[in-house]
């Protein structure tokens, strides 16, 4: 077992962009042609490779969290938000975003729809959010399997 003060510092050191959707795409929730996987001890962490995109998807995420702070029932969207929450936006958002713009596709893509949004949209603030936020409201995680009812 790896210190958790050990494991930051290694994984700050190791992980210098650390990817905005790591979340989404360590649950292979989605794909992203930009995401960088290290190990570290027994767990991995995800970097972005190009730092201009990893500025975007944090605009997208910060619009993701602010857009569904309603519909989570979120009273504001500055406090850190437990694990469950983030999944939500996250995972939910990406599918709202893949409803909207590539419905089509397996997986949401995480680079190819940001890219998307941009391309049809111009400013990521003129999506149409009440759309993505029905995402957000429907994902559910995956029920894990092999546990006893309880």
């Amino acid at each position: 077992m790896v210190d958790e003060a050990a494991f930051r510092h290694a994984r700050g050191e190791i992980n210098r962009l650390p990817c905005i959707f790591e979340r989404a795409l360590a649950a292979r929730h989605a794909a992203c042609e930009l995401a960088v996987s290290h190990q570290i001890a027994e767990r991995e962490t995800v970097a972005c490779a190009q730092p201009v995109a990893r500025a975007v998807c944090a605009q997208m995420l910060a619009l993701l969290r602010e857009k569904s702070a309603f519909a989570l029932g979120l009273a504001g969207t500055r406090r850190i938000l437990p694990h469950a929450m983030v999944m939500k936006i996250q995972c939910g958002g990406l599918d709202g975003l893949k409803a909207l713009l590539d419905a089509d596709a397996i997986a949401p893509d995480i680079r190819r729809l940001v890219r998307m949004a941009q391309e049809q949209f111009g400013d990521l603030e003129k999506l149409p959010f009440s759309e993505i936020v029905q995402g957000v409201a429907a994902w559910k995680p995956r029920r894990r399997h092999g546990r006893a009812p309880g």
